[in-house]
């Protein structure tokens, strides 16, 4: 009897590549997969997708979102408040594009925690849950982790014949690991984000990669179609086993990555007219989110954007802005890679969002794994600070034109409203019909609550 294992493993050993990829899409999730909508307690929220805006570092919210022009010298941002297209908000005069787009955000000024390491930032960030044990190198990610938000989402939302959620350009990752937070952990490969690369400076595979290899043409991809077919015809004459009529899906669903798919077609910027990618920047941060808007529109329910750079086979997380001998933190935050592309290219979606009607159901999001110390160091940069960053909202629901909770004068602490990274993840759940009493199981069938946090009910309306 030909069994599926077998199958596969010979279709492996025939070159095909990608095409054990069903067998990745549906071995993990087929124990539970009838188990999600049953612990799916829905909310009011009417979003269909969210675009994550990350901005990897730790961007520093006195010198974009929440100025603090009473400090005293050293701790004042050397950049001056602006005002905005809603009067007594004011931002960053490096930010003069968005804050014509005010009136569509929510600007929250008091997002808390206690940690001022990357590692563990991000995974608390990301998943709203508490891992203090992850350092460099030991915060690969792994199957044992939490699942990340996008990962929740296509768990409760999945999407037919497509991955439900994705990260571009890349995962986070460097030093020879990717970053734990980033994937869909216990839930299973199901729920991984397609990944069109892997995090640089590692040697780990991105999941769901979407591409082929480049010796397997379309032609060869149908022809070998054709023979997983019928391999899978000769297999279920011999098997009774009820999982086997869903491997379709996942099949299917693999085919569709590998093929000319909707998602395909989204990722293809070169499509686009020149006017609308001069409007979100020739580079790779203003092309991510460009991307990002259009897979949103092909049905995608979440897309991360991971803003980081990468020359050659190096990471930067950008909005890590110590500062350094040859370049100030300053100077790097007036950067293209930091301030400049994020104002013009969250300008310009928040425009095309706003102006196509997609914005009621298109939650956007923007925020880092923590804030800047208040002290401006030696190199005129800020260093880790998890006490106090900002975080903005828009769309989705969201009332627009508001500030939530407020720092001290020296955008160093909460002084009213403080909220969790659990609270924020949350509030984008529950933004998107899922509440943080939802209950989800992983690969052993145990359960597991969304997150401990509460939702920001009140920034809607």
């Amino acid at each position: 009897m030909l069994h599926r294992r077998d199958a596969m493993l010979r279709l492996g050993q025939l070159g095909l590549g990608p095409l054990t990829l069903p067998g990745l899409l549906g071995s993990e999730s087929l124990r539970a997969a009838e188990s999600h909508n049953s612990g799916l307690i829905s909310t009011s929220g009417k979003a269909k997708s969210c675009i994550l805006i990350y901005l990897w570092g730790g961007p520093p919210q006195m010198d974009m979102w929440d100025p603090n022009p009473k400090a005293p010298q050293g701790i004042r941002s050397l950049f001056e408040p602006i005002s905005t297209v809603v009067p007594g908000i004011e931002i960053s005069e490096e930010m003069p594009l968005f804050a014509r787009h005010t009136d569509k955000t929510t600007i929250i000024r008091s997002l808390s925690h206690e940690s001022n390491l990357h590692e563990a930032s991000v995974y608390r960030t990301l998943t709203g849950r508490i891992d203090e044990t992850l350092r460099v190198p030991r915060n690969d990610r792994k199957r044992t982790d939490a699942p990340n938000l996008g990962s929740v989402v296509s768990y409760f939302r999945p999407v037919t014949g497509m991955p439900g959620v994705a990260t571009i350009p890349r995962p986070i990752g460097h030093g020879g690991v990717t970053y734990a937070g980033t994937y869909a952990g216990y839930l299973g490969a199901r729920h991984d984000p397609l990944e069109i690369a892997a995090a640089r400076g590692t040697q780990g595979l991105p999941s769901l990669p979407l591409s082929l290899p480049e010796e397997i043409t379309s032609t060869r991809l149908l022809a070998r179609r054709g023979l997983l077919e019928s391999l899978e015809q000769l297999d279920r004459r011999f098997q009774a086993n009820p999982q086997a009529r869903d491997f379709d899906e996942f099949r299917e669903m693999a085919f569709s990555m590998l093929g000319s798919s909707s998602v395909a077609k989204a990722l293809q910027i070169d499509r686009v007219d020149d006017k609308t990618r001069d409007r979100y920047g020739r580079n790779e941060w203003g092309e991510a989110i460009l991307t990002a808007r259009r897979l949103v529109e092909s049905g995608m329910r979440l897309v991360t954007v991971s803003w980081m750079l990468v020359n050659g086979s190096s990471v930067s997380n950008v909005w890590d802005n110590h500062g350094n001998k040859s370049k100030s933190g300053y100077q790097m935050l007036k950067s293209e890679y930091c301030l400049p592309s994020l104002d013009q290219s969250c300008a310009a979606l928040l425009d095309d969002l706003s102006n196509s009607g997609l914005l009621d159901d298109t939650l956007v999001a923007l925020y880092g794994e923590f804030g800047r110390t208040p002290k401006i160091n030696t190199n005129m940069g800020r260093d880790h600070w998890g006490a106090c960053q900002s975080a903005v909202l828009a769309g989705g629901g969201i009332r627009g034109g508001q500030v939530y909770g407020a720092s001290d004068n020296h955008s160093a602490y909460p002084t009213s409203n403080p909220v969790s990274p659990q609270d924020l993840l949350a509030t984008i759940y529950h933004a998107l019909g899922i509440s943080h009493n939802s209950t989800m199981y992983d690969q052993a069938n145990r359960p597991f609550p969304v997150v401990d946090g509460r939702p920001l009910t009140q920034l809607f309306g």
